[in-house]
């Protein structure tokens, strides 16, 4: 059996670190996630609920010094929703998103 060709063009970090959603139809809706993986393009987290494929997603998160090799680093993004999946971790939603644009935050 022929092995799957790799699509992704980055590399992808397995990090278990907390983020914060924000879901773009409600600017006030906020719900905290937990980040399965990370690459320069996108991300995919754990959610308490699905979102829909093709709505935008923003979220928070601040990447540890393994993947930075300097200081923790906080970093805001905004992307599409690419995938949904029933997540292996505890009846949670896994969501894949693009990310399209960035901003690294100040200390706080």
């Amino acid at each position: 059996m022929e092995k799957a060709q790799e699509k992704r063009a980055a590399r992808r970090f397995a990090l278990r670190i907390p983020a914060t959603v924000d879901r773009k139809g409600d600017a006030n809706y906020k719900e905290s996630a937990q980040v399965r993986d990370v690459s320069a393009r996108g991300i995919c987290l754990y959610l308490d609920s699905p979102m829909d494929q093709g709505s935008a997603i923003g979220f928070t998160l601040t990447l540890p010094p393994e993947i930075t090799l300097t200081e923790s680093i906080r970093v805001q993004c905004k992307g599409r929703v690419v995938r949904v999946e029933d997540g292996a971790d505890a009846g949670k939603m896994a969501v894949a998103a693009v990310i399209e644009e960035y901003e690294f935050l100040p200390e706080s």
